[in-house]
C-alpha cells in the first residue's frame, strides 16, 4: 500500500486518556501552580490546603473521564425506559438501504415474491421514426416513405423495460388444472406490475412481463448406486440436482449467514429491503440464463450426490435438433430460453448387476418432502434481519455531587459541618472556602448536564431548542447562607440565568444540524445566505427548521407491517411517482410524487412538495378605481376559512408594489417569535405597545386590534405600517391568540410554493402500436437532421414546472440557486426543461391562467393514465404535450433607472434573458 493511501480512514479513539490519569492531572496541575505562583508558594506536600484542593479537582475530573468513557450505549440511554436508542438515530434498515436503481436491485426485489424463481430485467425495444423536413415523429417508417434519406432519422426509446420471469413449479395439488396455473403465473405477474411501479426510478417504466422460453433438454443416464441407499431418494435428488443446473434457484440468507460470508453491513444492505432475507450479490450475478449445457458439468453434480457409486453411461440430445450430433458433450441454448428437461429422459439404477425398479410416486413425495425441507430453511433467512443495537443502561449519566463533601472533616465543609464550639473566624474561613469552591462545583455540574443531553443534541429529530445546560448543585451544605436568589429546582431558569449571554443558541444549533449532515454529506450552506438576504432574522429559524425537517425525513420510516410510511428523502432520491392504477386521491392532492421532487422540496425549504392546486393563493391583488378616477391596486389575505385577515393599507400604481409590500409584511410577523408575543402579553400591553414586527390598537371603546410595523422606517412615514387586520377582539387574551394564529399561519399553512416534475417518458403514444399517431407525440426540431442535440424528446427528459409569482421564486438569485439545486440533485442522464410559469389565482382569468390551465389538463392526464396502461388516452395526452410545449417562462419586470441614483442600482435590476424591461 502506498503512503498516500494509507490512511483511508479518520481514527475513532483519538482521545489521550489523560482525564483518567489522576498521576498526569495533579502533575499538570503542580506545573501550572509552579508558573504562577512559584515565587510566594514552594510548599506543595499533601497537607497544604491548596494541594488538598488539586487533588479534589483532579478526582472530579477523572470521574468525568469515566463517564465520558463509558460505553456509548450506555451514554445514549435513557432514564425512560420506553424510549431507546433506535428512537434517536436511524437503524441500518432505514438508512443503509436505497430502493431499486439497477437491474440486479429490480431482480432482488422480484425474486422476493413467493413463485418468483428468477427474472431478468431487459431493454424493451422501440424505434421512432423521424421526418427531419416537417419535424414529425412516427412508430412506422412507412409514414415517410416518401421522404428523401438524408431527412430522414432515427432513435430508440431509452428507458423501457420488459421483465422476463422464471416462474416457480407450481404444486400440482394445489393447482390441478392448467386454468388454475393460468390464473396463478397472472396473479403474480399482477403483483409485479404493482411492485415494480412502486420502485419505478424516474423516466423509466415497465411495459410488458414475459414468461421465459423453454429450451427442452434430453438427459439420459445408467447410474450404479451404493447397496444400502434409497433408489427413490437418490432419483428425486437427481431430478433436483439437474433442474437446479439448468435453471439455477437463488438462496435467501440470514443476516448473521452474510456476515459469515465475509460481507460488510453496507454490502448487505445495499439494495432494496427484502422480506425473505437476503440475497448473497454474487450468486445473483452467476444466476443468469444458461448458454450452454455440459455433460461433464452433469456428471460431476450427479457424482456428488450421496449414494451414487459410479455412471455407467450418460448422454444429453437437444430435442429441438435431434438430428444433431455432432457434439454430444455440449448443446447451445437459444438466446433468451432456458434449458428444461424434456419428457424423454431416461434414467436406469443399478446395485451391482442387478436393475431397480424405481417407484415414481415415492419420488414424488421425497421431491416434496426435500422442497418443504428446503422452504422451511429458507423461512430462517428472514429471522433477526436488523443490525441488534446495544442496549444501554442508563447510570443516572448526569447525575453531580459537590466536591466539598470528599474534603477531610477537618476543613469543616462537609455535611457535618464544624463543631458548634468552633470561633466565628472559624467559621467565616470555612464558609468563604465552601463559596470558592462552589465555583468549581457549578462548572462540573454544567459539564455533567452536557454529557446527559449528547442524546438529545445528536439525536437526527431533535427539536431541542438549548445548546448549553446547566444544573443546580444540590447536596451543600447550609447552600442558602452561600447563595441568594439561586433556582435550585428549575434547571431552565438557572441555565438562563448563568449561560444566556453565551448561548448563541441559533449558531451553535446550526453547527450541530451541521454536523449531523455532514455525516450524511449533506449541507446547507448557499440556501442559508440567501434565506437571510430574502428574510433577514427570520432566516435563522427557517434554516433550522428546514434542516430539521431534512434530517428526521432522511431515512426511511417504515410501520409494524413494513409498509412504507415515509420515503426517505436518501433512500428514494432518484424514485418516480406510482402512476399505476391509483385511485384519484393518490394522483391529486398527495405525496405520491418522485423522490427527487421531495428532495428538493427539503433542500430549498418549501414546506409542501405535494400534487396539488398551485394556481389556488390565499392572496387576492385587486384594482379600484380612486377618487381621482386613477386605477390603483390593493392586496388583501384570507385565511383558511375564508376570512380576510390582513389587509394593504395604501393604494398602489402598480401590482407589484402591491405585491413588495404584502411579502413584506409576511416577513415581518414570520420575523417575530411566537414567545415574544406571550411574554409581552403576560407583562401587559397597552395603545401602540409595540410587539416584535406588531403594534397592538385599542379603541375608545376598548376593542382590539393589530398592525404589522416596519420598525426600521420613520415613525412619522407612511412606510411604517405595512398591514393591517381589520378585525377587532373584545379582549388581550382574544388577541394574543389572533396574532399567535396569524404567526402560525404564514410559518405553516401559508404555502404558495411547489412544483411539478414531468417525465416526458410517460407522454409517449402507445409502443405496443405501430401506428402513425403524429398529433401525439411530442414536437421536435430536427434542424434538418444536422442539428448535435438528441432529436430524441422522451428519453430521461423531464420537465419542471414552478410557480413564478412567489416571494422566493420571482427572486431572481433564488431562482439560480433553484435551477442549480434541481440540476444537481436530478439523475446524471437526466435533462431538466425548467419553466416558470403563471400567476395566483384571481390575478388573471382563468382562461388566460397558465398555471391553471396546465394543472387541470395535467391532472386529467394522470387520471385518465392510471387504469390505461399502456394504451394511452389520445385527447388528454394531446392535450397535455400541447400545453406543455408552449409554457412560457415569466420573468420579474425591471425598470429603466437613473444611473446617478445609487440606491436604486441594485434594486429591479435587469437582467438579459432574465428581466422584462419596463419604464416608470
Amino acid at each position: 500500500m502506498s503512503e498516500i493511501n494509507k490512511y483511508i480512514t479518520i481514527p475513532k479513539d483519538v482521545a489521550a486518556g489523560n482525564d483518567l490519569d489522576y498521576t498526569f492531572l495533579k502533575e499538570k496541575g503542580l506545573a501550572y501552580i509552579e508558573k504562577l505562583a512559584g515565587n510566594i508558594w514552594t510548599d506543595y506536600n499533601s497537607h497544604d490546603p491548596g494541594i488538598t484542593i488539586l487533588e479534589m479537582l483532579c478526582y472530579a475530573i477523572t470521574d468525568l473521564g469515566a463517564r465520558i468513557s463509558m460505553p456509548v450505549e450506555n451514554i445514549l440511554a435513557s432514564a425512560d425506559h420506553k424510549k431507546s436508542i433506535e428512537d434517536q438515530f436511524f437503524n441500518a434498515l432505514q438508512i443503509l438501504p436505497s430502493k431499486p436503481v439497477t437491474e440486479n436491485d429490480y431482480r432482488k426485489l422480484f425474486i422476493d415474491i413467493d413463485g418468483v424463481k428468477n427474472c431478468w430485467l431487459q431493454k424493451f425495444e422501440k424505434t421512432v421514426y423521424v421526418d427531419c423536413k416537417n419535424d414529425l415523429l412516427s412508430y412506422n417508417p412507412k409514414d415517410f416513405k416518401t421522404i428523401d434519406s438524408n431527412q430522414k432519422s432515427s432513435f430508440d426509446l431509452n428507458g423501457l423495460y420488459q421483465l422476463i420471469v422464471d416462474f416457480e413449479e407450481l404444486n400440482y395439488s394445489e393447482f390441478p388444472k392448467e386454468a388454475d396455473k393460468k390464473a396463478e403465473i397472472e396473479r403474480i405477474k399482477t403483483l409485479l406490475f404493482e411492485l415494480y411501479h412502486r420502485n419505478r426510478n424516474l423516466c423509466e417504466d415497465l411495459i410488458e412481463i414475459k414468461e421465459v422460453e423453454t429450451h427442452p433438454i434430453e438427459v439420459c443416464a445408467s447410474i450404479e448406486l451404493i447397496p444400502e441407499c434409497d433408489e427413490e431418494l437418490v432419483h428425486a435428488k437427481v431430478l433436483r440436482a439437474i433442474d437446479h443446473y439448468f435453471s439455477p434457484g437463488l438462496h435467501f440468507y440470514s443476516l448473521q449467514q452474510m456476515f459469515e460470508k465475509g460481507y460488510s453491513s453496507d454490502q448487505i444492505f445495499d439494495g432494496p429491503t427484502l422480506e425473505n432475507g437476503f440475497i448473497d450479490p454474487q450468486e445473483l450475478e452467476q444466476a443468469e440464463l444458461r448458454t450452454e449445457v455440459r455433460l461433464s458439468d452433469l456428471m460431476q453434480i450427479i457424482m456428488k450426490i450421496d449414494g451414487v457409486k459410479v455412471i455407467k453411461e450418460m448422454s444429453v440430445n437437444n430435442v429441438l435438433d435431434p438430428e444433431n450430433e455432432n457434439d454430444s458433450w455440449l448443446i447451445c441454448i437459444d438466446k433468451g430460453k432456458k434449458p428444461v428437461r424434456s419428457q424423454l429422459c431416461a434414467f436406469s439404477y443399478f446395485k451391482g448387476v442387478l436393475p431397480l425398479n424405481v417407484n415414481s410416486k415415492k419420488v414424488k413425495e421425497y421431491t416434496e418432502e426435500l422442497e418443504a425441507a428446503d422452504k422451511e430453511y429458507q423461512a430462517l433467512a428472514k429471522v433477526g434481519m436488523e443490525i441488534n443495537v446495544p442496549k444501554g443502561s442508563y447510570l443516572t449519566t448526569g447525575e453531580t455531587t459537590t466536591i466539598q463533601n470528599d474534603f477531610p472533616e477537618t476543613y469543616g465543609i462537609g455535611e457535618l459541618g464544624l463543631p458548634s464550639h468552633a470561633t466565628v473566624q472559624r467559621k467565616a474561613l470555612a464558609k468563604q472556602l465552601k463559596a470558592y469552591l462552589l465555583f468549581f462545583d457549578q462548572i462540573f455540574a454544567a459539564y455533567f448536564a452536557h454529557l446527559n443531553k449528547v442524546k438529545e443534541l445528536l439525536s437526527v429529530d431533535n427539536k431541542q431548542a438549548e445548546t448549553y445546560f446547566v444544573q443546580a448543585v444540590k447536596d451543600i451544605a447550609d447552600f442558602d447562607e452561600l447563595v441568594s436568589d439561586y433556582p435550585g429546582t428549575d434547571d431552565a431558569e438557572l441555565t438562563k440565568l448563568l449561560l444566556a449571554d453565551l448561548d448563541t443558541n441559533v449558531e451553535r444549533r446550526n453547527q450541530l444540524l451541521d454536523h449531523l449532515m455532514a455525516r450524511f454529506s449533506e449541507k446547507f450552506g448557499e440556501y442559508s445566505f440567501l434565506m437571510k438576504q430574502l428574510y433577514g432574522t427570520y432566516a435563522d429559524q427557517a434554516v433550522i427548521h428546514a434542516k430539521e425537517l431534512f434530517l428526521a425525513e432522511y431515512g426511511e420510516l417504515v410501520n409494524d407491517d413494513r409498509s412504507v410510511r415515509n420515503k426517505g428523502i436518501s433512500n428514494w432520491r432518484g424514485s418516480a411517482f406510482n402512476y399505476w392504477k391509483q385511485n384519484a386521491e393518490d394522483l391529486w392532492d398527495t405525496e405520491n410524487v418522485a423522490g427527487v421532487q421531495k428532495r428538493i422540496a427539503r433542500l430549498s425549504g418549501i414546506k409542501n412538495f405535494s400534487r396539488r392546486n398551485l394556481a389556488f393563493s390565499f392572496i387576492e391583488v385587486y384594482d379600484l378605481i380612486d377618487s381621482d378616477g386613477k386605477k390603483v391596486y390593493r392586496w388583501h389575505i384570507k385565511n383558511r376559512e375564508g376570512i380576510y385577515f390582513l389587509s394593504s393599507t395604501e393604494d398602489y400604481t402598480a401590482p407589484r408594489f402591491a405585491e413588495e409590500e404584502l411579502y413584506q409584511a409576511i416577513v415581518k410577523i414570520v420575523e417575530t417569535q411566537p414567545e415574544e408575543v406571550i411574554n409581552a402579553f403576560a407583562a401587559g400591553v397597552s395603545d401602540e405597545s409595540e410587539v416584535g414586527n406588531f403594534e397592538i390598537q385599542i379603541s375608545p371603546a376598548g376593542k382590539y386590534s393589530v398592525d404589522i410595523i416596519n420598525r426600521n422606517a420613520d415613525p412619522k412615514s407612511t412606510d411604517r405600517i405595512i398591514a393591517r387586520q381589520f378585525l377587532y377582539y373584545t379582549t388581550s387574551d382574544e388577541l394574543l391568540t389572533a396574532i399567535l394564529e396569524m404567526i402560525h399561519f404564514f410559518t405553516t399553512d401559508f404555502a404558495e410554493e411547489g412544483m411539478f416534475v414531468v417525465e416526458h417518458i410517460l407522454l409517449r403514444p402507445d409502443v405496443t402500436s405501430n401506428k402513425g399517431l403524429q398529433e401525439q407525440f411530442m414536437p421536435v426540431c430536427t434542424d434538418g437532421c444536422e442539428s448535435c442535440e438528441p432529436i430524441d424528446p422522451y428519453s430521461y427528459r423531464v420537465t419542471l414546472v414552478l410557480p413564478g409569482w412567489t416571494y422566493r421564486f420571482r427572486n431572481m438569485d433564488f431562482r439560480k440557486f433553484m435551477e442549480d439545486l434541481i440540476r444537481k440533485e436530478l439523475p446524471a442522464h437526466v435533462l431538466a426543461r425548467i419553466c416558470w410559469i403563471g400567476e395566483r389565482g384571481n390575478k388573471v382569468p382563468d382562461d388566460q391562467n397558465e398555471m391553471f390551465l396546465f394543472e387541470n389538463v395535467y391532472r386529467e392526464f394522470l387520471l385518465a393514465k392510471t387504469n390505461s396502461g399502456q394504451e394511452q388516452d389520445e385527447d388528454t395526452l394531446t392535450k397535455l404535450i400541447k400545453i406543455s410545449s408552449e409554457l412560457n417562462t415569466i420573468y420579474p419586470t425591471g425598470r429603466l433607472i437613473d444611473c446617478e441614483d445609487e440606491d436604486d442600482l441594485l434594486e429591479g435590476k435587469i437582467v438579459l434573458g432574465r428581466t422584462n424591461i419596463g419604464n416608470l
